[in-house]
């Protein structure tokens, strides 16, 4: 089946009390191993890449590559444009085929988040092509965005529901406790507040920083309203991970296929496990 927007299948995770995992891939082999992973579970899925990885394989390149996937997938697959800051890269994103964007202006002043979606939301909405916004500023590191600990912001209930109200904005990641990265401590996250902001909007909450998040406490956050949880950093250091032992046992090895295979494997692995604990296994057809 082809692409699709995110839009739906989000609507349906939150409504049905689950979370769909959002896989940043950087390579083909990930790209593969990620819907894999969703085809072997049954799971919905969301492919995303970074504005740091668009540069450098092209965007027209990473939609080729997730329209074949979603074109020979038996499960839902959306391409997610994640954390982009810049309007251009945006629209280009959105002409190359990708099903869902984020426009990330939470470092402007709430005015100008608004402003900036509402400049998304009216191209992208018009052309089916999911939104996400951000309020509050989410710690740690995201590509090419850094937000130091002391500046990351919590995300106010009252203006998350203020910001949808102005903005149409399909999709939010309010800043709840969470970082990018993988955590040095416990995440320290304010359910309480993802309760109240859920209580105040009905459109389904983004989990960012999602990976090394306990699996209790990413349960809990999805029962609260979250229905999409970006997973990067962790799959990335499985697949590194994996061709390092293979150049462990063989530096001479010169073959991409020797190496690429069990990071491949890792990557699936990882993925499905995520999958698992998202409760997205087996709701493929849910979010049709």
């Amino acid at each position: 089946m082809p692409l699709v927007s995110s839009t739906h299948l989000l609507q349906a995770a939150r409504a049905n009390g689950y979370g769909i995992g959002a896989f940043n891939v950087h390579t083909l082999e990930m790209l593969q191993a990620v819907i894999d992973a969703a085809e072997e579970t049954n799971s919905p899925v969301i492919l995303q890449s970074t504005v740091g990885t668009v540069k450098h394989l092209g965007a027209d390149y990473i939609a080729a590559m997730a329209t074949t996937a979603a074109n020979r997938s038996r499960v839902p697959v959306a391409l997610h444009l994640d954390h982009c800051t810049d309007f251009d890269i945006i629209v280009q994103c959105i002409r190359a085929g990708y099903s869902s964007v984020m426009i990330d202006a939470s470092h402007e002043t709430f005015e100008e988040n608004v402003r900036q979606t509402l400049k998304v939301t009216e191209i992208a909405l018009a052309a089916g092509v999911n939104v996400e916004a951000e309020l509050g500023k989410v710690g740690g590191v995201e590509d090419e965005i850094v937000v130091a600990e002391n500046e990351a912001l919590m995300a106010d209930p009252d203006d998350c529901a203020k910001f949808i109200e102005l903005t149409r904005v399909p999709t939010l990641a309010p800043a709840i406790g969470t970082a990018h990265g993988i955590y040095k401590g416990e995440p320290q996250i304010d359910f309480d507040r993802i309760q109240r902001i859920a209580a105040l909007v009905s459109v389904p909450l983004v989990l960012h920083g999602g990976s090394g998040i306990p699996e209790d406490k990413v349960k809990r956050a999805i029962s609260l309203g979250m229905a999409k949880m970006n997973i990067a950093t962790e799959i990335r250091i499985v697949f590194s991970d994996a061709i390092k032992a293979v150049f462990a046992q063989n530096p001479d090895e010169n073959d991409p296929r020797k190496y690429m295979i069990p990071a491949k494997k890792a990557v699936k692995e990882a993925a499905i496990i995520k999958m698992i604990m998202l409760g997205s296994v087996g709701k493929a057809n849910d979010a049709r």
